[in-house]
């Protein structure tokens, strides 16, 4: 398979998406394509002893900004690390692509250079989050904020699938994130899209409050983007307030310094479980090809995992699966 990496993305870059490069080209994961300029990759690779044989390294001489309007990486950024990246997968030079850099540019981009399945309205991005007692993906996480209750049904639909074939869960739990569990809760979203998963093809189990989700009230957890980026952010906030005022705790007396060594091997386990980045990117459902995308702070790790999530969603078939899924509730319509 042969993956495309945006080397320029991310606030780690370039060091950390081409150590990963040249990490998975040694351990034979994939054929790796190194996008972005070409002189910058050779000397940051002979500055930090990478070797680049194996690895393509294709030109792209500009870097889109965080802060540039998304929809400038078809004009101005076109010949961005990015945007060059995704037109590798639309001209089928590549299989999967992967970056750290605008969220925004690469919803963008995604969508209008390697384009959306038949029949999907919007692509959405749904990470897979570690909990309490298992996994479960939250869709979408603010590639879409206003959305209508049809999306959501995509979304729920999407999830399942990927959730299934790429993590191996039966018959995945869908719940609607809500603000209790009764059907008349929430706003007309909620609502109007409460009776479209109840009569869906789904394993639809109701409304999920957001304090159940790390319990394991669900597998896929649906919502409009900006509600699910504020559940995706508070959750983030919480566990990094949570692990700082532990550190605080322990580090507190000549005591607690003692207990913080004997239970330092079991705080670093926890602190693992609760690394999404342990299951790679985002994966932006509703492509046509694996479009991945990794936090902008990712070290060279997460793109590995990132890569070895392209690569099961090619070996299961995923966007096959998701484009026969979608084309068979069209026609239910």
């Amino acid at each position: 398979m042969r993956i495309a990496v945006d080397i320029f993305g991310g606030d780690n870059a370039p060091f950390a998406p081409l150590k990963a490069c040249v990490c998975a080209r040694k351990a034979g994961i994939a054929e790796v394509i190194a996008v972005g300029d070409e002189a910058k990759i050779k000397e940051v690779a002979e500055k930090e002893q990478l070797p680049l044989d194996g690895i393509q390294i294709v030109h792209a001489p500009a870097v889109i900004p965080v802060e540039a309007n998304p929809t400038d990486i078809t004009k101005k950024y076109a010949d961005s690390s990015m945007a060059v990246a995704l037109k590798l997968v639309a001209q089928g030079e590549a299989d999967a692509v992967i970056s750290a850099g605008s969220t925004g540019a690469f919803v963008v981009g995604a969508t209008l250079i390697v384009k959306r399945i038949r029949g999907v309205r919007r692509a959405a991005f749904a990470p897979v989050i570690p909990g309490c007692d298992g996994k479960y993906m939250l869709v979408d996480v603010g590639a879409n904020v206003d959305c209508r209750p049809e999306m959501l049904l995509q979304f729920a639909l999407l999830g399942s699938i990927y959730m299934e074939k790429v993590l191996g869960v039966k018959n995945p739990r869908v719940g609607l994130i809500n603000i209790g569990t009764e059907d008349t809760k929430g706003q007309e979203l909620q609502v109007e899209t409460y009776k479209l998963l109840k009569e869906a093809s789904l394993n639809f189990i109701g409304n999920v409050e957001p304090r159940y989700l790390s319990e394991g009230a669900c597998d896929v957890a649906v919502a409009d983007g900006f509600t699910g980026n504020v559940v995706l952010k508070t959750l983030e906030g919480t566990v990094h307030s949570l692990f700082s005022e532990l550190k605080k705790v322990f580090y507190a007396t000549p005591v607690s310094k003692i207990a913080a060594l004997t239970l330092k091997k079991g705080l670093k386990k926890l602190k693992n479980k609760m690394d999404y980045s342990e299951y790679g990117g985002s994966a932006l459902l509703g492509i046509s090809k694996p479009v991945i995308k990794v936090h902008g702070d990712s070290q060279a790790k997460t793109f590995v995992k990132a890569m070895e999530q392209a690569i099961k969603m090619e070996k299961m078939n995923v966007i096959g699966l998701m484009a026969e899924a979608v084309s068979a509730a069209k026609d239910k319509e």
